[in-house]
């Protein structure tokens, strides 16, 4: 491969998590009078506004108009469309609601939850190594559950309804921005309604509290767009399992964020939690990248 090229989709893939990264900061800066439903409906109607203006000038919007004409293609987006959006609002919550260390969790199960899905759904075979990941992850979640009487429900949310969006998507055939654009713009009436009735109800804050609350929630958009952009670039150039072992950057910064920035509290019952899941993904990581060299030397 092109040294350029790998080097762009490295500078794009590593972009793409880093800003993912920084979403707890990103919301949590938020004024605090600014209720989540209200950062989530921004999010959306922001994000249609920019999907918009970007297929327009990438002249993609004859594609738009194909995946709006089937009513499979459709129906399906509408489902991942319901698990995305309470994905946003269950991290936009966890974020205000000083959570982050749990909802890092999350994103750390849910490559496991992904493999698990293949396995369940769409009846792909599991390596003996993936099977371990998976069983020494879910035993982390078990002894939190059992032994500590607390079930991680953020993290559980978010890991489950991204693994559910992401086996709907798997089987829709429709590039990200498109499809994202689909999505919320099927979620955008009610985001438009439920604006409506926070301004009705006085508790709106877009053009109501100060010009860095509304630059902020018109940036819910923009740092929606911009890093699915990124890693769209990268995933069309870098191999999978690179790509896999760089997506941890995105729970890591998280992690960090919540415990030094934040302040959270890192229980025993977490700590223990975490070294079952990140064992699990040692396992895994080693399996994708054996898995890797395999393939390589078969080409």
């Amino acid at each position: 491969m092109n040294q350029q090229k790998q080097a762009l989709g490295l500078g794009a893939a590593f972009s793409a998590f880093l800003l993912w990264g920084f979403l707890p900061l990103y919301f949590y800066v938020i004024d605090a009078r600014v209720p989540v439903t209200g950062i989530l409906m921004h999010r959306v109607v922001w994000s249609v506004a920019l999907l918009l203006i970007f297929m327009l000038a990438t002249r993609r919007l004859q594609r738009l108009a194909a995946v709006l004409r089937n009513r499979r293609m459709l129906l399906a987006l509408a489902g991942s469309a319901t698990f995305i959006s309470i994905n946003w609002g269950t991290f936009i919550w966890a974020v205000t609601h000083e959570h982050v260390l749990e909802s890092s969790l999350g994103y750390y199960i849910n490559p496991l939850l992904n493999v698990f899905l293949g396995f369940c759904v769409l009846k792909e075979r599991l390596r003996p190594l993936q099977y371990a990941a998976v069983a020494i992850a879910a035993a982390g979640v078990l002894i939190m559950i059992a032994g500590y009487g607390r079930i991680p429900w953020i993290a559980l949310i978010l890991a489950g309804c991204f693994g559910a969006y992401g086996l709907i998507r798997k089987q829709v055939e429709v590039d990200s921005g498109t499809g994202l654009l689909a999505e919320t713009l099927l979620i955008l009436p009610f985001a438009l309604v439920w604006l409506g009735w926070l301004y009705i109800d006085g508790s709106a804050a877009f053009l109501r509290l100060n010009l860095a609350t509304d630059a902020l929630l018109f940036g819910a958009g923009i740092i929606t767009l911009v890093p699915l952009i990124l890693f769209a670039i990268g995933a069309r150039i870098l191999r999978l399992g690179t790509l896999g072992l760089i997506q941890y950057i995105t729970p890591t910064m998280h992690l960090l964020t919540g415990v030094f920035l934040l302040g959270e509290d890192f229980t025993r019952a977490e700590v223990i939690t975490f070294c079952f899941i990140w064992a699990g993904l040692c396992l895994y990581t080693l399996d994708a990248l054996a898995a890797q060299r395999r393939m390589q030397r078969t080409v």
